[in-house]
């Protein structure tokens, strides 16, 4: 058994959701929750397939975020892994409905952060045993920040 970390790609101002799914329609039914929770949504999404041909499978609506999902997907080759890259919405409008279809086994990581992925590699194939979601912490918040941090969310609408 090898351990390794494979840094996911993307520009900084990107989100990204990274799941664990059980079965190739994933592709069809992840796709259809984001375009039916957020109309207009600019995204990518791979799959990796476990058996059969193993393929990285995928779909989207924008083809920059496609072929960046299908690169990151291919650099993790986990079975049944997938990635969605999206562009102008973030992962909380779309991750409840993600992980209501029913392929979904269960989302890793959801960020706009530096991104390493663990992965296990073994005779049969690879697997994610966890993820580097940005940075350590630094501290902790005083009350200046706390205050910083409730003007922020209400600023950008997640809060009244």
């Amino acid at each position: 058994m090898e351990i390794k970390t494979v840094s996911i790609e993307k520009a900084d101002d990107l989100n990204m959701i990274l799941g664990h799914s059980h079965f190739i329609k994933t592709v069809e039914d992840v796709y259809e929750a984001i375009v039916s929770t957020v109309p207009g949504a600019k995204f990518g999404l791979a799959f990796c397939e476990a058996s059969g041909p193993c393929l990285v499978r995928y779909t989207g609506t924008d083809n920059e975020l496609i072929e960046l999902a299908k690169k990151n997907a291919y650099n993790i080759s986990a079975g049944h892994s997938f990635i969605v890259f999206m562009k102008d919405m973030f992962p909380v409008n779309v991750l409840n409905t993600i992980k209501n279809v029913p392929e979904v086994c269960r989302i890793i990581c959801a960020t706009a952060n530096p991104v390493e992925v663990l992965v296990v590699e073994t005779e049969l194939g690879r697997g994610i045993i966890g993820v580097i979601d940005g940075f350590s912490s630094k501290g902790i918040e005083n009350q200046d920040d706390i205050k910083e941090r409730k003007e922020f969310l209400r600023a950008i609408g997640y809060k009244q």
